[in-house]
Protein backbone atom coordinates (compact mmCIF):
# COMPACT_ATOMS: atom_id res chain seq x y z
CA UNK A 1 0.00 0.00 0.00
CA UNK A 2 3.22 2.33 0.44
CA UNK A 3 4.08 1.61 -2.72
CA UNK A 4 0.82 2.99 -4.26
CA UNK A 5 1.23 6.36 -2.90
CA UNK A 6 4.39 7.11 -4.73
CA UNK A 7 6.07 8.50 -1.86
CA UNK A 8 9.06 6.63 -2.23
CA UNK A 9 10.06 5.96 1.22
CA UNK A 10 13.10 3.36 1.79
CA UNK A 11 11.92 -0.04 2.55
CA UNK A 12 13.50 -0.01 5.99
CA UNK A 13 11.58 3.05 6.66
CA UNK A 14 8.46 1.95 6.04
CA UNK A 15 9.50 -1.56 7.72
CA UNK A 16 10.25 0.61 10.73
CA UNK A 17 6.93 2.34 10.59
CA UNK A 18 4.84 -1.31 10.29
CA UNK A 19 7.41 -1.97 13.69
CA UNK A 20 6.34 0.57 15.49
CA UNK A 21 2.74 0.87 14.89
CA UNK A 22 1.86 -3.36 15.43
CA UNK A 23 2.19 -4.91 18.70
CA UNK A 24 0.89 -8.26 18.32
CA UNK A 25 0.64 -10.64 14.71
CA UNK A 26 -2.01 -13.23 15.17
CA UNK A 27 -2.37 -15.94 12.37
CA UNK A 28 -5.62 -17.87 11.28
CA UNK A 29 -5.91 -20.58 9.48
CA UNK A 30 -8.42 -22.73 8.71
CA UNK A 31 -8.19 -26.54 9.24
CA UNK A 32 -8.92 -30.04 7.31
CA UNK A 33 -12.15 -30.01 9.33
CA UNK A 34 -13.49 -26.95 7.90
CA UNK A 35 -12.93 -25.06 11.27
CA UNK A 36 -10.87 -21.90 12.03
CA UNK A 37 -8.38 -21.70 14.49
CA UNK A 38 -5.32 -19.16 15.85
CA UNK A 39 -2.94 -20.89 15.03
CA UNK A 40 0.07 -18.80 16.34
CA UNK A 41 -0.23 -15.33 18.10
CA UNK A 42 3.55 -13.81 18.31
CA UNK A 43 4.53 -10.04 19.50
CA UNK A 44 6.55 -7.37 17.46
CA UNK A 45 10.27 -6.81 19.34
CA UNK A 46 11.36 -4.37 16.94
CA UNK A 47 13.92 -4.37 14.22
CA UNK A 48 17.13 -5.73 13.73
CA UNK A 49 19.57 -5.13 10.73
CA UNK A 50 15.87 -4.27 8.73
CA UNK A 51 14.22 -7.48 9.72
CA UNK A 52 10.98 -6.80 11.66
CA UNK A 53 12.05 -9.19 14.52
CA UNK A 54 9.31 -11.22 16.58
CA UNK A 55 8.56 -13.71 19.80
CA UNK A 56 5.85 -16.53 19.63
CA UNK A 57 4.10 -16.09 22.67
CA UNK A 58 1.72 -18.78 21.85
CA UNK A 59 0.90 -21.71 19.20
CA UNK A 60 -1.82 -23.97 18.39
CA UNK A 61 -0.30 -27.98 18.71
CA UNK A 62 -2.25 -30.55 16.70
CA UNK A 63 -2.84 -33.43 18.53
CA UNK A 64 -5.32 -35.68 15.65
CA UNK A 65 -8.31 -35.75 14.41
CA UNK A 66 -11.48 -36.81 17.15
CA UNK A 67 -14.06 -39.18 16.86
CA UNK A 68 -16.43 -36.27 15.23
CA UNK A 69 -13.75 -35.91 12.69
CA UNK A 70 -12.30 -32.06 14.70
CA UNK A 71 -8.85 -31.28 14.68
CA UNK A 72 -8.29 -31.44 18.53
CA UNK A 73 -5.33 -29.73 20.12
CA UNK A 74 -4.21 -27.07 22.54
CA UNK A 75 -2.63 -23.68 22.62
CA UNK A 76 1.34 -23.82 24.12
CA UNK A 77 2.75 -20.61 25.61
CA UNK A 78 6.71 -20.42 24.42
CA UNK A 79 7.24 -19.14 28.28
CA UNK A 80 8.10 -15.99 26.36
CA UNK A 81 6.38 -12.96 28.63
CA UNK A 82 5.54 -10.64 26.09
CA UNK A 83 7.08 -7.08 26.65
CA UNK A 84 3.57 -5.44 26.09
CA UNK A 85 2.28 -6.90 29.42
CA UNK A 86 3.03 -3.39 31.18
CA UNK A 87 1.56 -1.39 28.89
CA UNK A 88 -1.86 -3.57 28.75
CA UNK A 89 -1.64 -3.26 32.81
CA UNK A 90 -1.96 0.73 32.68
CA UNK A 91 -5.24 -0.09 30.65
CA UNK A 92 -6.57 -2.02 33.57
CA UNK A 93 -6.02 -5.45 31.94
CA UNK A 94 -4.24 -7.68 34.11
CA UNK A 95 -3.21 -11.58 33.13
CA UNK A 96 -2.23 -14.14 35.41
CA UNK A 97 1.89 -14.58 34.75
CA UNK A 98 0.94 -18.70 35.01
CA UNK A 99 -0.88 -18.06 31.28
CA UNK A 100 2.54 -17.80 29.58
CA UNK A 101 3.08 -21.33 31.08
CA UNK A 102 0.56 -23.63 31.09
CA UNK A 103 -1.10 -25.07 27.76
CA UNK A 104 -4.18 -23.68 27.09
CA UNK A 105 -7.03 -26.61 26.23
CA UNK A 106 -8.88 -25.62 23.25
CA UNK A 107 -12.35 -27.59 22.38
Amino acid sequence: MVAMTNLNLPERTVRQQMASAIAIVVQVSRLSDGSRKVMSISEITGMEEGTISMHEIFYFERKGIGPDGRVLGFFQPTRIRPKFLEQIRTFGIVLPGRMFEQTLEVN
